[in-house]
């Protein structure tokens, strides 16, 4: 629906229709690579409507939890193939909201299209066990049944792929959802739950609501008929989501921030380091959670693998992620932009050695957009708090080290705990580093990035609470697990000693 400029008006939608914002207010969606740009306007809603949406997915619950698993998988199956003939237009929708290039937001797709694709069928799978149980006669086994209403909160970076992750298992469980986006990827929001709807879920299976999460998503977590929260996000909200969970007792999923480590040891071939550590630090403008934050170098081949990161750094082409050519696009907004900078400046106060970029670039047209060259800091060390925090943004700090032993300390001295990564072709310290490394996930020989819709996705310490998402283990926390006993002979019996 178009504004009084002519921009779009995106809408909420709430027990199968789309519905203006009744508060009437909106901001705006600007093109992170041309702000100038306006893509459309925003509702910021309010808690009333957020009520409203769980009263939907509440009355849809009963019809659609009671579907058998695979009737729900059907409608699954379906929403691949539509996502598959949709892949180029979500794409290209992706890139002019949240900034990547278009063969970042191709392949963001195409992990979407394998995640439902693995949730779907996994509908034809859903299975508890039979267990032989202590008393004679009985037959017992567990099943796993839905939770009920849940809620769900996606942020920026991956406006596709984390809903996708979220929505899939939840309903393919027999859950209604209400998904409460990030206010700066609306369009992609949208265009998800358009593809839900021409895929016939029912009305009130899937409910979207736009606000902000101190209105919004509180509301939704504090509702009586939501049984459920997954969010992904930062340490700060997250941690704000799990306290009002945990009051009211009920299932909290939190993915949160990460600090991820390369460590690159003599033996390695550098070559190969050096690519994944680029790869890992300045892909999608290194806002991923997996992004490479820090490489942890021995010191005896520092210096090369120093000269090989910047040789592959200085060839990267920045600009609007739409051009094919282009290698790394804008930060996603003004604000995350300023953080950007602001921690370079922290790096150059705190002593860490810059050489290479470091600055805003004004060169026209990217002037308009909110770009920051690529930028890399040298013998930076352990307590710096450009080695310690998330930046989301195109910034790596290498540090030097002696040797493995020293290397794992290193990674392992922050809060966070999602991904590493370690080069090197001696297995013994391969098996050491996976051993001690404390990140959920690890990759041997490869950046620290990337994920399959197979496996689970998650980390430990400060970047993760609750169970982890994709893969089989995904259904774990959309369901819950009962256990049956049955007595087949219905015979009186003594159960005291049991």
């Amino acid at each position: 629906m178009a504004g009084e400029t002519g921009v779009t008006n995106y809408r909420n939608y709430v027990g199968g229709k789309w519905r203006e914002t009744t508060t009437g207010r909106y901001v705006p969606n600007r093109n992170p690579a041309n702000k100038e740009e306006i893509l459309g306007k925003v509702p910021i809603s309010s808690a009333a409507e957020a009520k409203e949406a769980v009263e939907e997915a509440r009355k849809a619950l009963p019809s659609w939890s009671q579907l058998p698993w695979p009737v729900r998988g059907n409608y699954l199956f379906k929403l691949v193939r539509l996502m598959e003939a949709d892949k180029e237009n979500l794409a290209r929708l992706l890139t002019l909201e949240e900034g990547k290039t278009l063969k970042e937001s191709l392949g963001e797709v195409q992990k979407s299209i394998n995640i439902v694709e693995f949730i779907a069928g996994e509908t034809r799978r859903a299975s508890g066990e039979t267990t032989p149980s202590e008393m004679p006669s009985t037959f017992s086994y567990t099943i796993r049944q839905p939770l009920g209403v849940v809620a769900l909160i996606t942020p920026w970076n991956f406006p596709v792929a984390i809903p996708c992750w979220k929505i899939v298992p939840a309903i393919a469980a027999g859950n209604t959802v209400v998904f409460k986006p990030a206010t700066l990827t609306p369009s992609t929001a949208v265009r998800i739950v358009e593809l839900i709807e021409e895929a016939g879920v029912p009305k009130g299976v899937v409910n979207l609501v736009f606000g902000s999460g101190g209105e919004v998503g509180e509301a939704l977590i504090q509702d009586e008929a939501v049984k459920a929260v997954s969010f992904t996000g930062s340490n700060e909200v997250g941690s704000r989501v799990y306290q009002l969970g945990a009051k009211r007792g009920i299932k909290v999923q939190c993915e949160m921030g990460g600090k991820n480590p390369v460590i690159v040891l003599g033996d390695a071939d550098l070559e190969l380091a050096a690519e994944g550590t680029v790869q890992g630090a300045f892909g999608s403008t290194g806002q991923r959670c997996t992004a490479t934050s820090r490489a942890i170098v021995v010191e005896k081949v520092a210096d090369k693998f120093v000269d090989l990161v910047l040789s592959k750094s200085r060839s990267i082409k920045v600009g609007h992620g739409i051009d094919p050519t282009v290698q790394m696009g804008p930060s996603v907004d003004e604000s995350q932009f300023k953080t950007v900078l602001s921690y370079i400046e922290i790096g150059k106060k705190e002593g860490a050695k810059l050489i290479l970029g470091g600055n805003r670039i004004t060169t026209p047209p990217l002037d308009k957009g909110n770009f920051a060259e690529v930028t890399i800091f040298d013998f930076v060390t352990p307590k710096m708090r450009i080695a310690k925090e998330e930046i989301f943004g195109p910034v790596l700090a290498i540090m030097r080290v002696k040797d493995l032993e020293e290397a794992i300390e290193v990674a392992n001295d922050v809060i966070f705990g999602l991904s590493s990564s370690i080069y090197t072709n001696d297995g013994a310290a391969m098996f050491k580093f996976i051993e001690k490394i404390e990140t959920g996930i690890t990759h041997v020989n490869s950046p620290t990035v990337g994920g399959e819709a197979q496996l689970p996705f998650g980390g430990i310490k400060g970047t993760g609470i609750g169970t982890r998402e994709q893969g089989k283990t995904a259904l774990e926390f959309y369901t819950e697990l009962k256990t049956v006993y049955i007595d087949y002979t219905g015979k009186k019996r003594d159960t005291s000693i049991y």
